[in-house]
């Protein structure tokens, strides 16, 4: 049997741009960073003390669940619905006349519930393990939001987490993107939450001595490619997408951002939290999708790259380019990270990614690579620095790559019937 066509028809965020997609997408537009000084808790202590929050983030707004159960969710599950719901009232479907069986949910995360487990394990210190909430394991499990998700609309379609670090959104979609090609439902909620800016969180990832510390100049922080990068910057958020079977969507006449023809998934296989130096890996995923998308390198315009600003991981997301694409890497591909805007949001930053790609195809103007002034002798690609660039895009590639060895590439195409 033919694998179905799969198209996108609905998107949603909230990021430390806006908690909205045009919110979003101006940012991008408009050259900001959504980096500031944390506010959420006190991070003087910290060697980074600057990051991407969900600024005036006050739950899920009244109009889209009840406040009763916004207390029960944690912070990373509030933003999976926030961005759900506008995703599903983006596509203009009324999930209540919707075959429940026929849509599912894959929203992944790196980390899951963190604030709640934090939270939790200070109050059973100071009042006793009596005194732990009930919605502990609820509320802090990876698989909460998408969970949360089909409650919402009573969905019986496939549903799980995905948990393989920042590859976890794109792990997602590209896995909704074959349950709907095997015609297991017609319709999937897909992406990624993260909730990571936490104390524990920033304490760990400060540890690792992998986030930036330029404290005193948070908007010129994440520099993918720059020279001067010296981490990246820990965010939160969320980014889900609507796919459905090409069928349904002509069916009822829906708006169409673009096809996701392609998903490629591969390993390192070389350490828990280093990036394979050699690229390998990563160029593994991206030869996968494109394959699995029927395409030939030169036939993509537009990378939107993992570039996370750490000086390892960005030069072997160079690499793994140059081993996909060959001289094309560098004379004719199109390359630009939204770190530069957003920071780096874990396990939802392919959901976001995601939805700046498919809206640079829809729309005819692509994202830039913010901050960066003097780049790395061998990161030498164009990668739009600071302003965005008007072109047809016909095909382009969303990366993901994750501690663990985890990457996940995802080949979105211009719709056309």
């Amino acid at each position: 049997m033919p694998k179905r066509r799969v198209v996108v028809t609905g998107l949603g965020t909230v990021n430390s741009l806006g908690q909205t997609v045009e919110e979003f997408w101006t940012g991008l537009m408009e050259g900001r960073s959504g980096i500031r000084r944390i506010e959420r808790f006190d991070a003087s202590p910290f060697t980074s003390q600057i990051g991407g929050e969900v600024w005036g983030w006050q739950g899920v707004p009244a109009d889209m669940i009840d406040a009763r159960e916004n207390k029960r969710m944690d912070r990373f599950s509030q933003f999976a619905v926030c961005a759900a719901v506008q995703a599903v009232r983006d596509t203009g479907i009324d999930l209540d006349k919707f075959d429940r069986d026929r849509c599912g949910v894959i929203i992944g995360t790196g980390i899951g519930g963190l604030e709640t487990l934090e939270l939790q394990h200070k109050r059973m210190l100071r009042d006793g393990p009596a005194r732990t909430s009930p919605f502990t394991v609820p509320k802090l499990m990876a698989n909460a939001a998408s969970g949360t998700v089909s409650i919402l609309w009573h969905l019986r379609g496939p549903n799980f987490a995905v948990a393989t670090a920042c590859a976890s959104a794109a792990n997602s979609i590209g896995e909704a993107m074959k349950v709907i090609s095997r015609n297991e439902a017609d319709m999937m909620i897909s992406g990624g939450s993260e909730a990571a800016l936490t104390p524990i969180g920033l304490a760990s990832f400060c540890a690792l001595k992998g986030l930036s510390t330029r404290n005193d100049d948070p908007q010129h922080a994440s520099r993918p490619w720059d020279r001067g990068r010296d981490g990246f910057l820990l965010s939160e958020g969320s980014g889900v997408i609507i796919l459905e079977s090409l069928e349904h969507a002509r069916a009822r006449s829906a708006r169409i951002y673009a096809e996701l023809v392609g998903y490629g998934a591969s390993a390192d296989g070389h350490h828990i939290s280093a990036p394979d130096p050699s690229g390998e890996g990563p160029s593994l995923a991206m030869r996968q999708a494109l394959a699995d998308g029927g395409a030939a390198p030169e036939d993509v315009q537009y990378i939107n790259a993992h570039g996370t600003s750490t000086q390892l991981g960005d030069l072997a997301e160079v690499r793994a380019l140059k081993r996909s694409f060959g001289d094309y890497a560098r004379n004719g591909l199109v390359v630009s990270s939204t770190k530069g805007a957003t920071g780096h949001m874990l396990g939802a930053t392919g959901g976001v990614e995601a939805i700046a790609t498919a809206l640079a195809i829809h729309r005819g103007v692509l994202p830039p690579t913010l901050n960066l002034e003097d780049t790395d002798d061998e990161c030498d690609l164009d990668f739009i620095p600071h302003e965005p660039r008007e072109a047809k895009v016909d095909l382009a590639l969303s990366n993901s790559f994750g501690f663990g060895g985890h990457n996940a590439c995802l080949l979105f195409k211009r719709f056309a019937d």
